[in-house]
């Protein structure tokens, strides 16, 4: 709907140009907002008032010419001007119930691709395997997943990537650690079950003994140099590694699996080529013995040139050098259109770096849109990055725990008369989708503030409203008996209730587009906050099953299972699970 207006708009811009009214050079950017004043129509343009002044018009007289340019349709039903010049448009209500009847026979609920199907790479999660996975990684890693099934729905074919830190000169004190408890003839399985522990094992050593931290070093450049002894205590060790971060991903619901790591250690034999590349194209410059590019591009605070160091003095390489190497692997292996990094917006530096000298060093066609999606971090309520109990960083395993804990206790509280293992179902189901919405709620560029008791809340914007919302609609089809995907009557729209809980349904396809266009998963859960209460005023003003004749019961009951499943698309998008009841 919103792109069918669009077209009309555009099309009353190049009539107005062929009536000299607009210069044929004007190229407005056509925008159309959703006006929260239902009074202001179901759309808003300013676009008579931005091409006001290179008309040399009044707005508002510009604004009436652009409504009389418009050619004729059945999707506009009346078009007014506003304030200064905006134009307020209504929707034929015929319109948004045939987009409706479309949406209930087509199982993406009208979604479709925006233009051609792409191949979208998406680089998320990439934790360090040296460690569990804690906090930090909570945000990458949902974000991605939501992203990414979003552009699934679209059609687009979406390869992710999880570019685990798996090769870097930590690897040499573990190794070794690994090689002495061995030695022990212990369980190095068992040791590694708390990989935390044995990190902080291995560092507190390798800070307090020469003769450990000097082999370490050496195990660091036998591994590099390709060593099978090494090689083989270094896949051991990343083994029980991506086991333990597939238990999260397990946990948390995300789409991340063994096969779409693709780690740093992947890139290793292609590394001096890159290097190499850069040499070749005149980019390189050897800098105090480190091989570097200076881009004009990137100037410092006192507009000295920063430094991109693709290997060091000693020979080492860096994340750049990876990732210029992934750049080139996404566009020539994987023929990627579009590769977008869900990672910390404090890499926004790096990665326009790394984006434009990947353009000049031709590794990354033009045509291959590269994108940072940074976010923001999240706090504790003291305002500083969130911490355990013990002052250390979270483990996110642990963090699950405790909002399963948290959320059994609060189930327990509200209904005793599920069993057990229900309870520890509805437990897990809402806890977990209790962090993940909380997050994904948030705008993604901004820190936001953990705070159990807003999460877990039945009221405001919270995964347990929205899952109370869906079980509340699913229950009038099982007070009805009635299979909701067996229902035949046609939609009506006879009141205000009805009428804004259908527009707010046909909203669904533009906020997919959005969301899948910026990268904004907060843009879904706001509109389904919005559609779960369109619903209960609809619900509350409008009697389903006892209204007056069978017509409408049949139109509102259609209304009320399209609600529901929107409800679920959108949480499935989100990672979130529905429930039957709570």
């Amino acid at each position: 709907m919103k792109q069918h207006i669009e077209v009309l708009l555009q099309a009353a811009v190049d009539e107005l140009k062929t009536q000299g009214i607009l210069s044929a050079d004007v190229t407005p950017r056509i925008q159309l907002d959703r006006p929260r004043d239902k009074s202001h129509g179901d759309f808003a343009s300013n676009l008579a008032m931005m091409l006001a002044k290179p008309a040399k018009k009044n707005p508002r007289e510009l604004a009436q010419a652009i409504i009389d340019a418009l050619p004729a349709n059945d999707v506009i039903a009346k078009c007014d001007i506003a304030g200064p010049g905006f134009i307020n448009i209504s929707v034929n209500h015929q319109r948004i119930i045939d987009q409706l009847e479309a949406a209930w026979q087509d199982e993406n609920l009208g979604v479709s691709a925006s233009g051609e199907s792409q191949t979208i790479v998406i680089d998320y999660s990439s934790p360090n395997l040296a460690k569990e996975m804690h906090v930090g990684h909570l945000r990458s890693t949902i974000i991605g997943d939501a992203i990414a099934r979003t552009l699934e729905l679209q059609g687009h074919t979406v390869v992710r990537q999880n570019h685990v830190g798996d090769w870097g000169t930590q690897f040499g004190m573990l190794l070794a650690h690994m090689e002495d408890v061995q030695k022990e003839s212990t369980d190095v399985a068992l040791q590694l079950s708390d990989l935390e522990t044995f990190y902080k094992a291995a560092k507190k050593r390798f800070d307090a003994e020469p003769e450990f931290a000097d082999r370490a070093r050496s195990l660091v450049v036998k591994l590099q140099g390709g060593d099978d002894y090494c090689l083989s205590l270094w896949r051991q060790f990343i083994d029980i590694s991506l086991a333990h971060c597939q238990e999260v991903y397990d946990r948390l619901g995300v789409k991340l699996t063994r096969d779409d790591v693709m780690a740093e250690s992947a890139y290793n034999d292609e590394l001096h080529g890159i290097v190499k590349l850069l040499r070749d194209s005149g980019l390189l410059v050897e800098d105090q013995g480190a091989q570097c590019v200076f881009l004009d591009e990137f100037k410092g605070k006192e507009g000295e040139p920063l430094p991109i160091i693709v290997q060091k003095k000693d020979g080492g390489f860096l994340y750049a050098t990876t990732d210029l190497a992934a750049v080139r692997y996404r566009a020539e292996k994987l023929h990627a259109d579009r590769a977008i990094y869900v990672v910390d917006a404090r890499q926004a530096l790096h990665f326009n770096q790394i984006f434009t000298l990947a353009r000049k060093a031709k590794l990354a066609p033009e045509s291959l849109s590269l994108e940072h999606m940074g976010f923001g971090v999240v706090l504790g309520k003291d305002n500083k990055p969130f911490k355990s109990r013990d002052g250390g960083v979270t483990k996110l395993a642990d963090l699950l725990t405790e909002a399963e804990r948290r959320a059994l206790a609060l189930v327990a509280s509200k209904n005793s008369d599920f069993s057990a293992d229900e309870q520890a179902h509805i437990a897990s189901v809402v806890g977990i989708a209790s962090v993940k919405y909380a997050d994904l709620s948030k705008n993604r560029t901004s820190d936001y503030v953990f705070d159990w008791d807003t999460m877990l809340s039945f009221d405001g914007n919270t995964a347990p409203y929205l899952l109370y919302a869906f079980t509340r609609v699913s229950s009038v089809f099982q007070k009805a008996g009635v299979d909701m995907h067996s229902l035949q009557g046609a939609i009506r729209l006879d009141n205000e209730q009805d009428t804004n809980l259908a527009n707010k349904l046909a909203q669904f396809p533009e906020i997919i587009t959005s969301v899948a266009n910026k990268g904004m998963p907060h843009f879904l859960c706001g509109y389904l906050f919005e559609l779960a209460g369109a619903f209960s005023s609809f619900y509350e003003a409008c009697p389903i099953l006892n209204a007056d004749d069978e017509a409408t019961k049949q139109s509102r009951l259609k209304l009320a299972a399209l609600t529901a499943r929107t409800l679920e698309q959108g949480l499935t998008l989100l990672g979130i699970p529905t429930l039957k009841r709570m």
